[in-house]
């Protein structure tokens, strides 16, 4: 394609602080959101004759760690195909050579709000229980596949009206290869995991703890552990939750372990003080859910110690959440990840971009032959029971 013809499918238009250039199909672009990870807007496509979200990476090749996240998200999002994942629709960059490519654009579902806005709400059990369900089918594929989100929080949880949910932001999420070295430097603070606050390497039930957190917030309408920085957030964990167990200490290093033996030690609260009945709905006769089921799954979801917390597969098996139990959600087939070193491998920020590009002109070119828009089937449970309360 020569480059006049090229320039001629592509526009230049400012959101926000940043300017998008455009392929022509996408028109009547507004900011909805922005993050470290890039800025997001709303726009109609016109090919598809729908509304799409269009997320332009923030500056994803200024150096290896960005160039490598930005990969990583562009690959997993099209080997990920479920309805709690957010959809990919299409990826674009209006530059044509690996000299000049410094933007990448992810078309994605659109969807009402984010988790945020929910949490201020008062759900009842039907709509609490549906949206955790949701979140725990979506993480149950990405740990099929070995997948670790790794930062979850509410701004990368959406939702449409109807109760539907989607997570997105894998620019942190990574494989979970055996014997690699997993970061530190993961997850937002308020929804960081003991094991990665304390440097013990994790595992998939990271994402849990997390999923914890948020129920937390959904039923308290405010953070459970707002942290100031890596020492406060946990000192907020054991000052609620209590100073963990001499077997739990053991498995920390020394250094660790010296100062958390050195910190004052809290017996913590029983989660009937922290979640008392009153910051609950009224128990549900559709679907006999209660309070005292929602407070049994957060006391099996904030664990300290890892290996003593629920898995996402005994979590959607509790009594809280099974009773939208679908195999065809929880079950569905795993991602297929085809490239098993994506995290192990280590370039330099050329080399991530050429992959980058080459990776962005196959997904323009499959999207351009094959549109592909899958329809998932709505639950079979009455509407009124899924519908978010308007404000949404």
């Amino acid at each position: 394609m020569n480059r006049n013809k090229r320039e001629k499918e592509y526009y230049s238009i400012d959101v926000g602080d940043s300017t998008f250039m455009v392929l022509k199909r996408y028109q009547n672009l507004r900011p909805i959101g922005s993050g470290a990870q890039g800025i997001v807007c709303s726009a109609y496509d016109h090919n598809l004759e729908k509304n799409v979200a269009i997320k332009k990476l923030s500056r994803p090749f200024q150096n290896q760690t960005h160039a490598k996240r930005a990969y990583r998200e562009l690959v997993l999002m099209k080997c990920v195909n479920h309805k709690n994942i957010i959809g990919l629709l299409n990826v674009f960059t209006p530059q044509k050579t690996l000299e000049d490519f410094q933007d990448v654009y992810l078309v994605m579902e659109l969807m009402d709000a984010n988790l945020c806005q929910v949490i201020q709400m008062e759900l009842d059990h039907e709509r609490l229980s549906y949206l955790l369900y949701q979140m725990l089918c979506g993480i149950k594929h990405l740990h099929s596949a070995g997948i670790i989100h790794r930062d979850l929080k509410p701004s990368n949880i959406v939702v449409k009206s109807d109760c539907t949910l989607k997570i997105l932001d894998f620019g942190l999420a990574r494989t979970a290869a055996t014997g690699l070295h997993m970061t530190p430097y993961v997850v937002t603070r308020y929804y960081r995991a003991p094991e990665v606050i304390l440097g013990m390497g994790y595992q998939a039930n990271v994402d849990i703890w997390a999923v914890g957190c948020i129920m937390a917030e959904m039923v308290r309408h405010k953070i459970l552990f707002p942290g100031r920085d890596y020492i406060d957030q946990w000192n907020k964990v054991i000052e609620q939750l209590g100073t963990p167990s001499q077997e739990f200490l053991m498995k920390l290093n020394q250094s660790v372990r010296n100062y958390v033996e050195n910190r004052p030690r809290y017996a913590g609260f029983s989660f009937e003080k922290l979640f008392p009945d009153v910051l609950f709905p009224a128990d549900s006769e559709h679907n006999k859910l209660k309070a005292s089921q929602a407070r049994d799954l957060l006391s099996k979801m904030l664990v300290i110690d890892a290996s003593k917390r629920i898995s996402v597969d005994e979590a959607l098996q509790h009594p809280y959440i099974n009773v939208w139990y679908d195999p065809s959600e929880v079950e569905a087939p795993p991602p297929g990840i085809t490239d098993k070193q994506l995290d192990e491998r280590e370039h330099t920020v050329e080399e991530w971009k050429g992959n980058g590009l080459q990776f962005s002109k196959k997904l323009n070119s499959f999207h351009q032959n094959i549109q592909v828009e899958v329809c998932w089937k709505v639950k079979d449970f009455p509407r009124e029971a899924k519908e978010i309360p308007s404000g949404v």
